[in-house]
């Protein structure tokens, strides 16, 4: 079993989990998802949480999965979802490189079965579910620096009732997203 990460610290943390678990199986290799380091074919399952949104190039990125997958491979992607409106989303893209620069983008259902489509895989099933975020420990997980943490308090005071109510805003910041679980096969 590999885990590969762009973060040396998310790396260490797999590493040490793992020791204390005594899981001797379980290597980690860091780098980018749009280059993976592994041969073609090598990998039965591919697994990604919470990434995808970082990912600077989410089509070569895919087509690195299809790459190092076996034919009849599988790969399941869980990542916050984009709304489909255009409201919605640019609130939701805003508030999230906010929070942590790092971030690219969250991707619709939609975009996420044209984007596998496309780098020959195979939508086998999704599930959307709802997320309920604290504001204070969502900001605090990834140290957001105060004036960020007052500019997305300032948005979602200022937005209208479509996007408070999609989101679910509440008095303390707290709000709700959506979560996108994705089966992928590559054929």
């Amino acid at each position: 079993m590999v885990a590969y990460d762009l973060s040396a610290e998310m790396l260490a943390v797999v590493a040490q989990s793992a020791a204390e678990r005594g899981m001797a199986n379980i290597r980690t290799e860091q780098g980018k998802a749009e280059s993976l380091p592994f041969a073609d074919g090598e990998f039965d399952f591919v697994f990604s949480r919470y990434s995808t949104h970082h990912w600077r190039d989410v089509g070569l990125a895919l087509r690195e999965v299809r790459r190092v997958l076996k034919p009849g491979g599988v790969a399941i992607f869980v990542d916050v979802a984009a709304p489909g409106q255009a409201l919605p989303d640019t609130f939701l893209q805003t508030v999230e490189l906010l929070r942590d620069t790092s971030h690219v983008r969250n991707y619709s259902p939609a975009e996420w079965a044209r984007l596998s489509g496309e780098a020959g895989l195979l939508v086998t099933g999704s599930r959307r579910q709802r997320l309920r975020l604290e504001f204070q420990s969502w900001v605090e997980r990834m140290r957001t620096p105060e004036v960020f943490r007052q500019a997305i308090r300032s948005l979602q005071l200022a937005v209208g009732e479509e996007v408070r109510e999609y989101f679910e805003i509440a008095d303390d910041g707290s709000f709700s997203t959506d979560v996108l679980v994705l089966w992928l096969r590559r054929e």
